[in-house]
């Protein structure tokens, strides 16, 4: 049975959606989540029919958002080091946060360590496309802001490797993030990138940023700075959307009346863009799966969460990007 180590602590709004996310998930799934935190806290989200399928691991310290990223290596007793120590001692198979980010990746990252060959570990994210059941895959997202064309060489190795193994594509089409789709474009980073992917078979060359929506590309990659900034926007045109939309609706009976008609097309574009039907971000290249959730995760996004944790650990992942790391080092 797979094993979860799963911060109870580190959410904005405390450990109740992320309880109710992990009894959402065991109702749907058989696997063993670890929750680590103040076991009184934690107790009092919990129902007597999941209490003893869960086991709590009980620490009262935990990285507040405000904290500096480098607390948590220093704070041994914290809910993230005791989660991520679960893993590192193979008490755990994954672990899943939705605290704060920065101390999550510094912890895994030099607590469990590098897959071997691996330079920088990436936080990769889906991003929707206008495309049923199509999502693109782009890294990195956060955990590098300044990269060599080195490290987004092997960005787009461990997202191959992750869209064929978790997204099931058998021939993912890797793009590099750049300002044209030419060759000649980008900056000298992007250009020093094009040249060391150029031979790969499934790299497509140079893409815009809106192609990561429009279904033509499946892995998107680019460095932590411009990612995040993507991510970021792409967040905020979705809700601005939602928001002029309302404003509208509220001009006009007739424009009621037809929002009313068109109701179910505007809930479908809201779940295709709403955080909770992804769950979190794996960080690619450690040796073990890292889920990084959203601060403001619901029940939904945490059950997600451990759903893609879950088929980190039963899949092949890992092994492959260590492989595809070594055959072009």
């Amino acid at each position: 049975m797979v094993k979860v180590a799963i911060d109870a602590m580190g959410g904005d709004f405390g450990p109740e959606p992320i309880v109710a996310g992990v009894l959402l998930a065991l109702k749907k799934k058989k696997f063993l989540p670890i929750l680590v935190g103040d076991e009184s806290e934690i107790n009092k989200f919990l129902t007597d029919e999941f209490r003893s399928k869960i086991e709590i691991v009980h620490t009262t310290d935990f990285i507040a958002m405000g904290d500096s990223a480098t607390d948590a290596l220093k704070r041994k007793d914290s809910s993230i080091y005791r989660a991520v120590e679960l893993v590192r001692n193979k008490e755990a198979q994954a672990v899943v946060s939705a605290g704060h980010s920065g101390s999550t990746m510094s912890v895994a990252t030099l607590r469990i360590g590098r897959i071997k060959g691996v330079i920088r570990p990436a936080l990769a994210t889906p991003m929707p496309t206008y495309l049923p059941n199509k999502k693109t895959l782009m890294l990195d997202v956060g955990a590098n802001v300044d990269c060599k064309s080195e490290h987004l060489e092997q960005f787009a190795i461990m997202g191959e490797a992750y869209a064929k193994d978790i997204l099931g594509l058998e021939a993912p089409r890797v793009g590099l993030l750049a300002n044209g789709e030419e060759k000649s474009k980008g900056n000298e980073i992007t250009k020093e990138t094009f040249a060391l992917l150029k031979d790969r078979d499934t790299f497509i060359g140079n893409v815009e940023g809106s192609d990561i929506f429009n279904g033509e590309v499946d892995v998107v990659v680019c460095d932590g700075f411009e990612g995040n900034l993507v991510l970021k926007t792409a967040e905020g045109t979705a809700d601005a959307i939602g928001k002029i939309l309302k404003l509208n609706i509220k001009g006009s009976w007739l424009r009621t009346l037809g929002a009313i008609l068109i109701k179910p097309a505007f809930n479908a574009l809201k779940k295709k863009m709403d955080y909770a039907e992804y769950g979190g971000a794996p960080l690619l290249g450690v040796k073990d799966c890292t889920i990084i959730a959203h601060g403001k995760s619901n029940a939904e996004a945490m059950m997600n969460a451990c759903f893609q944790a879950i088929n980190y650990v039963e899949s092949n992942v890992g092994k492959d990007i260590e492989e595809g790391i070594l055959k072009h080092s």
